[in-house]
């Protein structure tokens, strides 16, 4: 299939596609088999060192589980926090006026230039001279405010570059019609330019849950990642925790993913709608009706109805 983006492919170009392909898939093997290998050697494959990971509930129940928990746990809040204030301030950066749409920007940038393990180590020292948070709870503190502070300001940026990419002739419209500046964001640009900021808000949102790592790190936040240090020292198997942790993320970011590859062809398939489907009982009501509405044009001649003298 051949169209503006994408040429189909000739003869040659399918042969070398071809030979590419076996290619990466030889060196697939190849690495794959020399994992295996390396891992066999260190005596990484026994069962005795898989063996509480897969047949044994307790390090689950007493290490991942909790861990999965407040990782999940800070990533729902910094979410739920991050999405409204980076919608709040990308719309500001396309404010009119100079008084919000500058100290909307020095926010933005500011907050988008800094590291998000330098936010967290700051506003676990915030949280520690100037709160009473207690000690158990700060990490958590900590965790959610740099995530929210940084990731704001990327969803800030990824709204306006979504606004930014409709048509003009969208605003246009809407000011024909007498729509305000605020009729116009809520009502015509918001909701078409969420498909296509779509697919950078989930990788966003997927960056957040993958972040909380840094606060096990650095915070000592039991999150899943620091709750596998404990249970690996615990039960002296450190690949394969790595690689039950690893594969955990890769289904929380596939669920992520998959959800949101769900709303966008929802989201898509009630835009090919082009209006108000008309019933039968309604078609009947405009037959009725229509006869008592329409009358027969008078040219000044008496009744229409009856013959003319």
């Amino acid at each position: 299939m051949t169209s503006v983006l994408y040429d189909a492919p000739g003869p040659r170009a399918k042969r070398r596609n071809l030979l590419l392909s076996v290619l990466f898939l030889a060196l697939l093997l190849l690495g794959l088999w020399w994992a295996w290998s390396a891992m066999s050697d260190k005596d990484q494959l026994e069962w005795a060192k898989w063996r509480p990971w897969l047949a044994d509930t307790e390090s689950w129940t007493t290490y991942l589980l909790p861990g999965l928990g407040n990782t999940l746990k800070a990533a729902g809040l910094a979410m739920v926090i991050a999405l409204p204030l980076g919608a709040i301030f990308g719309i500001a950066r396309l404010s009119d006026h100079v008084w919000i749409r500058v100290p909307a920007a020095v926010i933005v940038e500011f907050f988008r230039a800094i590291p998000v393990l330098i936010l967290m180590v700051f506003a676990n020292q915030f949280y520690s001279d100037s709160t009473d948070i207690s000690v158990d709870a700060r990490p958590m503190y900590a965790v959610v405010t740099g995530l929210v502070l940084y990731n704001a300001s990327v969803l800030a940026e990824i709204v306006r570059a979504g606004i930014l990419s409709l048509p003009k002739g969208q605003t246009e419209a809407a000011k024909a019609i007498g729509l305000r500046k605020g009729q116009t964001m809520t009502s015509v640009l918001l909701p078409q330019s969420v498909t296509a900021m779509l697919p950078a808000l989930v990788s966003q949102l997927v960056v957040i849950v993958k972040d909380t790592a840094l606060g096990g790190a650095l915070l000592s936040f039991t999150e899943l990642l620091n709750a596998r240090k404990t249970a690996a020292s615990y039960y002296a198997s450190v690949i394969p925790s790595f690689i039950v942790v690893a594969v955990i993320y890769i289904v929380l970011n596939l669920i992520l993913t998959s959800l949101a590859s769900w709303l966008e062809r929802r989201m898509r398939r009630s835009k090919k709608s082009t209006g108000a489907v008309v019933g039968p009982g309604a078609l009947d009501e405009l037959e009725t009706i229509g006869p008592k509405t329409v009358k027969a044009p008078d040219h000044g001649y008496g009744d229409n109805t009856g013959a003319g003298g």
